[in-house]
C-alpha cells in the first residue's frame, strides 16, 4: 500500500474543501513540477491563483515542498505567495515532516499534492502523511521519466488506481 494513493484527481484545481474534509485534511504540501506547472516550466496551471485562495478561505493552510532547487522554487513562491522547502529528498520523509512542522500542521491532518508516485506518495506514506496523486500536466522527455511513467501504470493496474468521481 505504500504506492497507492489515498486520492487521485486531474489536476490540482480539482482538490476541493470536501475532498481534504474526507480525508481529515487541513494542510496541504504541494509539489511544484508537472502540479503547479510543467515540468522544468514557468507558467502556473490555469485557475491555481482561485483555487489557492479558496482553499485558504477554507482554512488550509499551503506550503511547497519540492525536490528543486531554491532557485527554482523561489520564483514560484513569490508569484503564488505561499513559504517552501525545496531539495526536500523525497521519497525520503524528512522533508515532509519539515514541512509539516513550518507550516504549523499535524501529520495526521496534512497530505502531499503530487504528480509522482515514486517520491511523492511513497514518501508521504513514508512520513505517515495523506497523499494524493495528481495527473502530470504534459509528459515529460527525459528516459528516467519514461520508465518511472511506464512503472506507474503497472502500479496504478495492480490497486486499481481511478481518478475518483464523486
Amino acid at each position: 500500500m505504500l504506492l497507492k494513493p489515498h486520492l487521485k484527481l486531474n489536476r490540482i484545481t480539482d482538490i476541493e474543501k470536501r475532498h481534504l474534509d474526507m480525508l481529515g485534511v487541513g494542510c496541504l504540501l504541494i509539489d511544484i513540477d508537472n502540479t503547479v506547472s510543467t515540468d522544468h516550466g514557468t507558467e502556473l496551471v490555469g485557475g491555481l491563483s482561485l483555487w489557492i485562495t479558496k482553499m485558504r478561505e477554507a482554512g488550509v493552510k499551503l506550503y511547497i515542498l519540492s525536490n528543486a532547487r531554491g532557485s527554482r522554487v523561489l520564483p514560484f513562491s513569490k508569484k503564488i505567495g505561499l513559504d517552501y522547502i525545496a531539495l526536500s529528498m523525497k521519497p525520503l520523509p524528512f522533508g515532509y515532516w519539515r514541512g509539516v512542522r513550518k507550516s504549523g500542521g499535524s501529520i495526521r491532518k496534512t497530505a502531499i499534492v503530487g504528480d509522482q508516485i515514486f517520491t511523492d506518495i511513497l514518501g508521504g506514506r513514508l512520513a505517515g502523511v495523506k497523499t494524493i496523486l495528481l495527473t502530470p500536466i504534459l509528459p515529460e522527455d527525459k528516459m528516467s521519466f519514461k520508465i518511472r511513467r511506464k512503472l506507474e501504470k503497472l502500479v496504478f493496474k495492480i490497486h486499481k488506481i481511478e481518478d475518483f468521481k464523486g
